[in-house]
């Protein structure tokens, strides 16, 4: 994966599960669908993708099952109940859950995290994935990627708080596009801050393979 790869699946994943749901809703309530049932099909599109991947992939890590059993309990119970309102929270909580799953992971032996963060201070650069592997246990290397894992962990819980208070506050209309806005927002806040702070490992990673083109050419 190329340094501009990483960013536009990014950007990619965002469009499909954020973007493209509320477009729906806001074209299926313009059309005269009610709250609920608008909201309900506009979900369909991230559930299915994630389900679409499942089945394409046939593998999932720990976040992308928490993602799934969180999607899959959410629509079950949001339409069983069909509240509006529950309808919107669904997401806030799932957002909650896996901030949670993350913080928990940074406490382990393998940060969820640490496996995103690769490919953007690698740059998919042979050298550097290289330099990547020799430093995988370095107590310094492992701390600042552990770090980073926190922020995201405890940046999406304080993001769900935020939104779930708002869903059971704000009017429905306005919490549809608060929402998104909310978490656009603090989605690219968390990565600023977390890539600012996994920056020294990305410098120890270009370090490290600067130091093994010298000894490889020294021999």
């Amino acid at each position: 994966m190329t340094n501009s790869s990483a960013p536009a699946s990014l950007l990619k994943t965002l469009a499909v599960e954020i973007a493209l749901p509320t477009g729906v809703y806001y074209g299926l309530h313009s059309l005269g669908a009610s709250v609920f049932l608008s909201l309900a099909l506009s979900g369909v599109v991230p559930l299915a993708r994630t389900l679409y991947q499942f089945a394409k992939d046939r593998t999932l890590n720990g976040l992308a099952l928490v993602v799934l059993v969180t999607n899959v309990v959410g629509m079950l119970l949001t339409f069983v109940a069909g509240d509006a309102r529950m309808m919107i929270a669904k997401d806030s909580i799932g957002s909650g859950i896996t901030g949670l799953v993350i913080l928990i992971s940074a406490f382990g032996a393998q940060p969820i995290m640490t496996k995103a963060l690769r490919p953007f201070l690698t740059h998919g650069k042979a050298d550097h994935e290289g330099a990547w592997e020799r430093l995988t246990g370095n107590r310094r290397f492992e701390t600042v990627l552990r770090r980073a894992s926190f922020v995201w962990g405890i940046g999406f819980m304080l993001e769900s708080a935020a939104r779930i208070v708002g869903a059971f506050t704000l009017p429905v209309e306005t919490m549809v596009w608060l929402s998104t806005v909310l978490f656009i927002g603090s989605f690219a806040l968390i990565m600023v801050v977390a890539g600012a702070m996994s920056a020294e490992a990305g410098e120890m990673v270009a370090n490290e393979a600067k130091t093994d083109d010298r000894v490889l050419v020294a021999a």
